[in-house]
C-alpha cells in the first residue's frame, strides 16, 4: 500500500538547492515513529537511518565553503531476508521525497564482461529524479492546461470550426506579416457573418455538453505519436540509455516524429489531449537541472544481495568477476562523475545503503577500501512470535488488513480471532527455525495457504460473516507444519 506521508518536495527558485518541505523539521525521533507505522522492530536500523537523513538536512544548512567537505555516512545493514532491510530504506525514500533506487549487486558485471556496468546505477536514479520531477510539473500545470485540452476536443468534435480561423493568415504567417485579402462583397460578408456566427452558436452548445458529460462516449479520431518500433536493449553494456537516446534523436530529425491516427472516445482522448499538453509545457531543460541538484544532494541508492559479490577466500572462477564489480562500485560510492542523457552527476553527496544477509560471507569479505566507505554497520534481528504478532495487525499496510480489504471487495467479511493470530505466528516462528529464515514473508506464506479456500470460493459467500480462529488455523496448516519434508517445499 502507498504511503500517505503529507511530504512534498518542490524546488526552491532562490538556489540551486532542492528544498525539503515538512520533512526537514522531522527529528530523528520523529522519523524513526514514521517508520514505525510500517516497520516492525528494528530500532537500531531506524535510528541509523533517521540520523542519516537527518544530517543530510543539516549539511544543506552549512555555508558553502564547509557544505561541500561534509560527506554522507552511508550504511551496511545485516540481517537475514525479510526483516525489513529494504522496506526501511524504501520507506525512508518515500518519508523524504528523495529520489531513491534499488539495485541488486549482482546484476552488475565488471567493465570488460557481458552485462550492465555500474555507472548504470546512477543513470537510473538521474531517471528517477527526472520523472519525479517532471511529475511535480505536470501536476502544478495540470489545472491551467484544462481550457486547452477543451478546445482541442471541441476542434476533434467540430472539424471546420477552427479550420478558417487557420487559414485565413496563412500566408502572413509563413513571411512574418499580415497576409493581403481582396475586398469582399457585402453579400459575402454577410454570409461569412452568418456563418460564424451559426458555427460559434454550435460550438458553445457542444462546450456545455461537453462540460456536462453528455458527449464522454462520443468517438473522434485524433493523431498521437506512434512508439518507436525499434529497441536497442539488445546490446548489452556501456550507456545504452544515451546510444539509444542519441538515434532516435538522428531518426526523429531525418524522419519526423511519426504519427498516426486512433479512433477513441472523449474520455480517452482527453487523457491523450492532457498528456501531449502537459509535455510541451513542461521545460525539459528546467526539470533536468533540478532533478540533477536533487540527485546529488539528496539521492539514495540501496544496494541490495551486497553478500554475494564478497569473496572467501582466495578468488577463483566466478569470484574474480565479484571481486572486480567491488572495484568497479567503488569509485561511485567514493564519489565520482557519471554521464547520463541528463548532464554529468557528482555521486559523492549520494547516500548509498548496502544490505545483505552474510550468511555464507563475512563484511569483512568486502575488500577493505568498500568496507571503508561503509562506516555505520547495523544488524537487524531475527524475527520472533511477538514480532509476527505485531507484524499482522499493526502496521498500516498489516497483512490481515490487506487481506479483509480484499475479500470485503467480494461482500466477505473476515473475523481474525486473537487465537488464530497467536497460531499463525507460532507456527511462522516454527518453521523458519526448522528450515530456511526468510522473515516475515513466511507470514505471506502461511496466510495464504490459510485462506486458499476462503478466496477460491469467495464469490459463493456474498454477505456472510466467516471466523477465523486457531482450529481453522490447525485444519489448514497444521498437517503440512508438523511434516518437515512437506513444510520444506509448502510453506
Amino acid at each position: 500500500m502507498n504511503d500517505t506521508t503529507d511530504v512534498i518536495i518542490l524546488p526552491d527558485a532562490t538556489n540551486n538547492v532542492p528544498a525539503i518541505v515538512n520533512a526537514e523539521e522531522l527529528t530523528p525521533r520523529q522519523i524513526v515513529e514514521k517508520l514505525d507505522s510500517y516497520i516492525i522492530g528494528q530500532k537500531n536500523a531506524k535510528k541509523a537511518v533517521a540520523v542519516a537523513l537527518r544530517n543530510r538536512t543539516r549539511r544543506l544548512k552549512l555555508s558553502e565553503d564547509i557544505r561541500e567537505e561534509v560527506t554522507p555516512k552511508n550504511i551496511l545493514m545485516i540481517g537475514p531476508t525479510g526483516v525489513g532491510k529494504t522496506e526501511i530504506a524504501r520507506r525512508l525514500a518515500k518519508l523524504c521525497g528523495a529520489p531513491f533506487l534499488k539495485v541488486e549487486a549482482t546484476k552488475y558485471t565488471e567493465v570488460g564482461y557481458v552485462g550492465r556496468d555500474v555507472e548504470s546505477m546512477v543513470r537510473d536514479l538521474m531517471a528517477v529524479g527526472f520523472n519525479n520531477v517532471k511529475h511535480e510539473m505536470e501536476e502544478e500545470l495540470r489545472e491551467s492546461c484544462k481550457d486547452k485540452v477543451e478546445e482541442r476536443l471541441l476542434d476533434l468534435l467540430l472539424p471546420g470550426s477552427e479550420k478558417k480561423k487557420n487559414n485565413a493568415n496563412a500566408l502572413g504567417n509563413i513571411f512574418g506579416m499580415q497576409a493581403p485579402q481582396a475586398e469582399k462583397s457585402f453579400e459575402e460578408k454577410e454570409r461569412e457573418a452568418q456563418e460564424a456566427a451559426q458555427m460559434g452558436s454550435t460550438r458553445e452548445k457542444f462546450r456545455t455538453m461537453l462540460r456536462e458529460g453528455k458527449l464522454e462516449d462520443r468517438e473522434v479520431e485524433i493523431s498521437v505519436t506512434a512508439a518507436p518500433k525499434g529497441n536497442m536493449s539488445i546490446l548489452t553494456g556501456g550507456s545504452i540509455d544515451d546510444l539509444e537516446s542519441a538515434m532516435q534523436n538522428i531518426q526523429d530529425m531525418m524522419n519526423g516524429a511519426r504519427k498516426k491516427q486512433r479512433t477513441v472516445s472523449i474520455a480517452e482522448a482527453r487523457k491523450i489531449l492532457t498528456e501531449q499538453i502537459l509535455d510541451s509545457m513542461v521545460d525539459a531543460d528546467r526539470a533536468a537541472d533540478i532533478a540533477r541538484e536533487r540527485v546529488q544532494q539528496s539521492g539514495i541508492i540501496f544496494i541490495d544481495e551486497i553478500d554475494k559479490i564478497a569473496v572467501h577466500g582466495e578468488g577463483h572462477g566466478p569470484a574474480v568477476s565479484r571481486e572486480g564489480v567491488q572495484r568497479d562500485i567503488l569509485p561511485i560510492v567514493e564519489g565520482c562523475h557519471v554521464n547520463t542523457k541528463w548532464g554529468v552527476i557528482d555521486t559523492k553527496h549520494i547516500l548509498f545503503i548496502a544490505a545483505g544477509a552474510f550468511s555464507l560471507s563475512k563484511p569483512s569479505d568486502l575488500i577493505p577500501e568498500l568496507q571503508g566507505r561503509f562506516p555505520l554497520r547495523v544488524e537487524l534481528d531475527s524475527l520472533n512470535k511477538d514480532d509476527f504478532k505485531r507484524i499482522l495487525t499493526e502496521p498500516k499496510n498489516a497483512l490481515i488488513k490487506q487481506y479483509t480489504a480484499l475479500l470485503g471487495t467480494e461482500g466477505v467479511t473476515l473475523d481474525f480471532k486473537d487465537e488464530a493470530i497467536e497460531r499463525i505466528s507460532s507456527m511462522a516462528e516454527e518453521v523458519n527455525s526448522k528450515s530456511e529464515n526468510i522473515g516475515a514473508r513466511r507470514l505471506h506464506t502461511i496466510m495464504e495457504k490459510v485462506l486458499d479456500e476462503i478466496s477460491f470460493e469467495a464469490d459463493e459467500h456474498k454477505g456472510e460473516t466467516i471466523s477465523i480462529d486457531a482450529a481453522y488455523v490447525d485444519s489448514k496448516v497444521q498437517n503440512v507444519a508438523n511434516n518437515e519434508d512437506l513444510s520444506r517445499y509448502i510453506l
